[in-house]
C-alpha cells in the first residue's frame, strides 16, 4: 500500500539549533494519528515542515497527494464581516486571492462540506463571532473542501472544552474512516487515546513512532528523552513523568491531564 505520508530522516535547523533531528515515520491511507509533545518539542516545525514552509537541512517528506492544514493560532476579528459559509468556500481557491464569481456547483460544495462537519446550522453567521468548537469545525471544513489526501492539524483541542474536544475528535475520527489520512498535534494524548491508531511521540528534537501500546513506555520514552521517564496508567489515563522518584517526585513531561 502507498503510504499517504513518509518522512525519511528528516533535520531542521531554526536560528542555527536543530530542532527535529533524524525524524522518521509513515503514514497509511486513513490513519489518525496523534502527534505528541511538550511545548517546544517541534511538533509545529514538522507540521510545515511536511507541508514544505520549512525547508530541511536532511531527510525527506513524500505526500500522496494534496494535504490540508488547520493552524494552531488564528487570529478572527469578530467584525470581520465574513460568514462561515464564506470563509469554508475561500477554501476551494487555493492559493489564488480574491472572492470569486458565485455558481450553483461551488454553493453546492460548500453546503455539503458545512454539513459534512456538523456546520450548517451557523453557516450564515460571522466566523470570529463563534464558539472555539465551532470555529473548529469551520477550519476543518476549509481544510478539507479541496478533497486533500492527508489533513494536518496544529494543536486543535487547545482552549477547547472537554465536550468540544470530544465531538471534534469524533468528527476526525470519522473523515479518517473515509480514507483521509489524520495527524493531529497535541501535548496531552488522553483525549485521543479511543480515537488514534498510530502515535509520533517527540521529545528533545527526535520522534518515536508505531501504535501507542508499543512507544508509550518506559524503555522507549527513556530512549527518547536521554534519561529515565515513568509512565503510569491511572484508569484510562496516562501520565508521562521524568526524573527519579516516579510520580511523587518527578516531572511531567507530556499527557497531562
Amino acid at each position: 500500500m502507498t503510504h499517504a505520508l513518509d518522512v525519511a530522516g528528516l533535520c531542521v535547523s531554526l536560528g542555527g539549533r536543530e530542532v527535529l533531528h533524524e525524524v522518521s515515520f509513515a503514514l497509511e491511507p486513513g490513519a489518525f494519528c496523534g502527534l505528541i509533545g511538550a511545548n517546544g518539542s517541534g511538533k509545529t516545525t514538522l507540521l510545515r515542515s511536511i507541508l514544505g514552509f520549512t525547508a530541511p537541512s536532511a531527510g525527506r517528506v513524500a505526500l500522496a497527494g494534496v494535504a490540508g492544514y488547520v493552524p494552531q493560532k488564528l487570529q478572527l476579528d469578530p467584525d470581520m464581516p465574513v460568514r462561515a459559509g464564506d470563509f469554508v468556500e475561500l477554501g476551494l481557491n487555493g492559493h489564488r486571492f480574491g472572492f470569486p464569481f458565485p455558481s450553483r456547483a461551488r454553493r453546492a460544495k460548500v453546503e455539503a462540506m458545512l454539513a459534512a462537519v456538523g456546520a450548517e446550522a451557523f453557516a450564515g453567521q460571522r466566523i470570529g463571532e463563534l464558539s472555539g468548537g465551532q470555529q473548529q469545525r469551520v477550519l476543518i471544513a476549509h481544510a478539507l473542501i479541496r478533497q486533500p489526501k492527508l489533513l494536518l492539524l496544529d494543536e486543535p483541542l487547545a482552549n477547547l472544552d472537554l465536550r468540544a474536544s470530544a465531538e471534534i475528535i469524533a468528527l476526525l475520527k470519522r473523515v479518517a474512516a473515509q480514507g483521509v489520512t489524520v495527524l493531529l498535534s497535541a501535548h496531552d494524548m488522553n483525549p485521543l487515546l479511543s480515537a488514534m491508531d498510530r502515535i509520533v511521540y517527540l521529545a528533545k528534537g527526535r520522534a518515536a513512532s508505531g501504535r501507542t501500546q508499543e512507544v508509550v513506555r518506559t524503555e522507549v520514552l527513556s530512549a527518547l528523552y536521554g534519561y529515565h521517564i515513568d509512565v503510569i496508567r491511572v484508569h484510562d489515563r496516562i501520565i508521562v513523568v521524568a526524573g527519579e522518584g516516579g510520580a511523587h517526585g518527578g516531572k511531567h513531561v507530556a499527557a497531562i491531564p
